[in-house]
């Protein structure tokens, strides 16, 4: 067989094995917990919920760890309370990052402790991400962990502002991301870890009309790296020997609007070279474009596929309720939706079988086998509305990923 004829067959394969997986479909497992009302807050208690008092969780990452075959969970969490501000504002003013363990990876982790900016709210701008950080996002390549976040902190009196910003709003268009790198878990509780002293990635372009921090000259290109940088995604690219970095910035046209892009490097710690092209962009008519959220990446080695699981804001992407949403990937770079592209609606199904609607379902994180599979979707979850609360009525959820047959 020539080598033209070669290629076509190969792509004929590949073709049939990304339409015959995204074709496939999973169903969200019972979470073994309670749901107990506290005031106007529903919180929960059991095996599948990871909570803390006296503190917002939210993010949530996990992995299981080489050294002792146990699962570790990485979240952010903010001390909470009437003492505290509310939820809307603490995450950006002290959000801090912390470790739990567990025995399994569907629930029944236990605080080990917190591991970066254990000062929480204290006013501190020693680094560039000294007064938060969140979106933890942990990986592990060639025998070393990756602990991605994005980070922030109150910029100097000297950084110039076009228009009006409050300090959470200055804290929070000077997100930019950041990671941890340790050898094990162990030397990682004992503060032995390396860092950037400078982000691993910042903005490329700061453009927005008004009340923008440290704004572009006029008539700058926006990038899809455009004044924040948050939500890191980095899956191994085998078939170029990359590591691709997924992440989030903002724009304005002429709302505001999510969008996302795609950095690649030849190493996890990078450094990473960002493309100018958007990812996870679909056009729904009448210039308007549908706002991905939070995704999850990985690279399925048996269907030589990439998929990313996200938040869909307004069920733009699966024609239905606002929940989480899958796409597809031959490249890592243009995405596709697949014909039935709901992942899980926004809910949680409890052991008596009755479904609860939730109010946040986000930051989804997969644990995978050693297929590739996702087995556990691990989640920012609030059971009642938790933007204006100081009541630490946010938690992460570890539910169980059934596939239909």
């Amino acid at each position: 067989m020539n080598r033209t004829k070669r290629t076509i067959v190969a792509c004929i394969a590949l073709f049939a094995l990304v339409q015959g997986w995204a074709q496939r479909s999973y169903q969200a497992g019972a979470v073994d917990m309670e749901i107990v009302q506290r005031g106007d807050s529903k919180f929960p208690s059991g095996f599948s919920a990871f909570s803390l008092q006296g503190h917002f969780v939210w993010c949530g990452s996990a992995i299981q760890a080489e050294e002792d075959s146990r699962y570790y969970l990485f979240y952010s969490a903010m001390e909470s309370g009437p003492d505290y501000p509310k939820f809307t504002d603490a995450w950006l003013l002290g959000s801090k990052i912390g470790v739990a363990v567990s025995d399994s990876p569907y629930g029944g982790y236990k605080n080990v402790g917190f591991v970066y900016n254990k000062d929480g709210y204290r006013p501190d701008r020693s680094s560039w991400d000294a007064q938060t950080v969140s979106n933890t996002h942990i990986k592990r390549f060639n025998g070393k962990y990756y602990l991605y976040y994005c980070g922030s902190v109150e910029p100097d009196a000297d950084v110039p502002v076009k228009g009006k910003l409050s300090k959470r709003d200055k804290i929070q268009q000077n997100q930019k991301l950041g990671v941890l790198c340790f050898n094990s878990i162990k030397e990682l509780l004992e503060g032995k870890f390396t860092c950037n002293e400078q982000p691993l990635l910042s903005p490329r372009t700061r453009v927005k009309p008004d009340n923008v921090l440290n704004p572009s000259p006029s008539g700058t290109t926006t990038k899809p790296d455009n004044l924040i940088l948050v939500n890191p995604a980095v899956v191994y690219q085998p078939l170029e020997k990359k590591y691709y970095l997924y992440f989030k910035g903002n724009v304005y046209d002429p709302t505001w609007r999510g969008v996302h892009g795609v950095a690649i490097a030849d190493a996890p710690e990078g450094p990473f070279t960002v493309l100018d092209e958007s990812v996870f962009e679909f056009e729904t008519g009448g210039n308007q474009k549908l706002n991905a959220e939070d995704p999850f990446v990985w690279y399925h080695r048996k269907d030589r596929c990439f998929y990313a699981v996200f938040k869909d804001f307004t069920g733009g992407f699966t024609k239905g309720k606002p929940g989480l949403a899958i796409m597809y990937s031959e490249d890592g770079i243009h995405w596709k939706l697949p014909k039935h592209s709901l992942f899980m609606n926004k809910e949680i199904i409890l052991k008596s079988g009755k479904r609860v609607e939730v109010d946040r379902l986000e930051r989804p994180q997969l644990l995978l086998d050693k297929d590739d599979e996702p087995i556990v979707l691990y989640s920012a979850c609030s059971i009642t509305p938790l933007n204006m609360k100081q009541d630490g009525s946010s938690f992460n959820i570890q539910i169980p990923i059934l596939r239909s047959k």
